[in-house]
C-alpha cells in the first residue's frame, strides 16, 4: 500500500555561507566544477528531488565581502550544466530574476538545460530586491515593489508560451521525408504586456518533462498570488505547526481561485539540520558554529534581507524598541520582526539566526532525533516535504545522507528509489506511483 513520501531538496550559494566558511570540516572549493558535481552526487545516492541555487548579482556590503557572508561567486546556469552532466536523476534549481532578464533569454537558457539534463530543471523565479542589482545590467535602478511582481507575471508567462511554441511534434528529422522540423506546428505568436514583449516559437525543442518546473520563495500576499498562479514548488519560512498549517490552507484557497489542486504545488518550509552522535554533541556542534558568524556581517545581511536602518538600530534591540510603525511591509521582514517577537530575541541575536539558517526551524540531535523531528513536522504540519540548508559544506550533507536519509527510508517516510526519470515526476507523481519503502 502507497504512503504519503517527503520531499527533499537541498539549497546551496555558489560561495562562502557566512561564518561556516570558517569551520574546519568546511572545504570551500566553489570555484571547482567537479566539487560541486561530487556534492550533487551526494544528494542523488540519497535520492533527493533537487539541488537548487539560491543566487543575487551582486555582493551585498563590504563586511560580507571582507569576512565571506552569502557571496554568490558563479553564475548558476553554466554550473547546473555540469552537475546535470554528472548526475542522472537528481533535478537541478536555478534562480533567475524577472527583473533583470528578458522572457526570451530565460526561456532559451532554461529550456536549453532542461533538454540537456533530459527533463530534470527548475526555475527559481525571484523579482530581485536591490538596486544595485539593476544598475549591473544598465538600468536606472528595479520598479517600484508594487509593480515587481507585475512585471514578474508577465515573463512568467511569455517564457512559459515560448516553450509551449515548439511542440514535441513539431520536431521530426526525418531522413526519408527530408524534413527536420515542421514549420507548421511552431507557434510564431506574439507577446505584448505592459513591461515585457516576445515573439514565438523558440529556438529549442521540449524537454521529457515538457518545460523547467517553477519555483518560488515569496512569502508576502503578492508573492503568494503569484505563486498560486504559476509555481509548483513553493519555498517558504515557517517556524512552527500554527504557521504552516496557516500558510498551507491560505495558499490552498489561492489555488482553488487559480483553478489549482493543493497537489499541483510541492509546498517546502525550509529547516537546517545538525547531527550528532550524541544530542550534546550535536548542540556544541550548533553553538560552534553561531560563533563563528561575526556581528558585523550579520547585521548587514540582515539589513539586505529587510531593509532596515542599522544606523538607528542597536545590536541589542529589541522588538518593543523598534519602530516599525510606517515601514513598508515585505514577506522577509515579516518573518523577521515576527521571529523577534515569538522567541525574545534581539535585533543581533536575530541577525545571527538568519546569517546561519535564514530563520527556518533547526533540527539538532542525533539522526533517530532529527528524523522523529521531521517526522512529526511532515505528518502535523501540512507540508509536502523540506528544503535542506546544510550548516557546512559538504559534510553536512553528507552526515544528513549517510545518518538521517536511511531512517526516514526505513520508516517509508521518502523514496528508495526514484520512480521516474524526470524532476516534474519526482515532485509531482501520484503517490500511488511512489513505492512504499517497508
Amino acid at each position: 500500500m502507497s504512503k504519503r513520501q517527503m520531499h527533499l531538496v537541498a539549497v546551496v550559494t555558489t560561495g562562502p555561507h557566512m561564518g561556516s566558511w570558517l569551520h574546519p570540516q568546511a572545504e570551500n572549493d566553489y570555484l571547482n566544477g567537479e566539487w560541486w558535481t561530487g556534492i550533487a552526487r551526494t544528494l542523488e545516492d540519497a535520492k533527493f528531488d533537487a539541488i537548487f541555487f539560491a543566487d543575487a548579482q551582486v555582493f551585498y556590503g563590504d563586511e560580507m565581502v571582507r569576512k565571506g557572508g552569502d557571496l554568490y561567486l558563479l553564475d548558476p546556469v553554466p554550473l547546473a550544466a555540469q552537475i546535470a552532466a554528472g548526475t542522472t536523476k537528481l533535478g537541478i534549481g536555478v534562480t533567475i530574476s524577472t527583473s533583470l532578464f528578458q522572457p526570451y533569454g530565460i526561456a532559451r537558457a532554461m529550456g536549453t538545460l532542461d533538454v540537456l539534463s533530459r527533463g530534470r530543471m527548475a526555475w527559481n523565479v525571484v523579482t530581485s530586491v536591490a538596486d544595485r542589482e539593476a544598475h549591473r545590467y544598465g538600468m536606472s535602478g528595479l520598479l517600484p515593489k508594487s509593480e515587481r511582481y507585475d512585471r514578474a507575471d508577465e515573463v512568467v508567462e511569455a517564457a512559459i508560451k515560448l516553450w509551449e511554441s515548439f511542440p514535441a511534434d513539431a520536431y521530426v528529422a526525418d531522413r526519408k521525408s527530408g524534413l527536420f522540423i515542421d514549420p507548421e506546428r511552431l507557434d510564431g505568436f506574439e507577446y505584448e504586456g505592459r513591461y515585457v514583449s516576445t515573439q514565438g516559437p523558440l529556438t529549442v525543442p521540449p524537454s521529457e518533462q515538457g518545460r523547467p518546473m517553477i519555483m518560488q520563495a515569496g512569502s508576502s500576499p503578492r508573492g503568494r498570488d503569484f505563486a498560486a498562479k504559476w509555481a509548483e514548488i513553493v519555498f517558504t519560512y515557517q517556524r512552527n505547526a500554527e504557521g504552516m498549517q496557516a500558510f498551507r490552507a491560505d495558499m490552498n484557497e489561492r489555488l482553488a481561485k487559480e483553478g489549482r489542486a493543493p497537489e499541483d504545488c510541492a509546498i517546502l518550509p525550509s529547516i537546517q539540520v545538525i547531527v550528532g552522535e550524541t544530542e550534546q554533541i550535536a548542540y556544541a556542534r550548533r553553538n560552534h558554529l553561531y560563533s563563528l558568524i561575526d556581528l558585523d556581517v550579520a547585521l548587514e545581511r540582515a539589513a539586505s534581507y529587510t531593509g532596515l536602518d542599522l544606523a538607528s538600530i542597536s545590536p541589542d534591540a529589541t522588538i518593543d524598541d523598534l519602530d516599525v510603525e510606517g515601514l513598508e511591509g515585505s514577506g522577509a521582514l515579516d518573518v523577521f520582526l515576527g521571529t523577534m517577537k515569538k522567541e525574545g530575541l534581539t535585533f543581533g541575536e536575530t541577525a545571527r539566526r538568519l546569517a546561519l539558517n535564514d530563520l527556518g526551524p533547526e533540527l539538532v540531535g542525533t539522526p533517530e532525533q532529527v528524523a522523529d523531528m521531521m517526522q512529526d513536522m511532515f505528518e502535523n504540519w501540512g507540508n509536502d516535504g523540506f528544503i535542506i540548508n546544510p550548516a557546512v559544506l559538504p559534510s553536512a550533507f553528507e552526515e544528513f545522507a549517510r545518518s538521517v536519509v536511511p531512517i526516514l527510508q526505513e520508516r517509508g517516510l521518502f523514496r528508495s528509489d526514484y520512480s521516474g526519470s524526470t524532476l516534474r515526476e519526482h515532485v509531482l507523481a501520484p503517490a500511488a506511483e511512489q513505492p512504499a519503502d517497508r
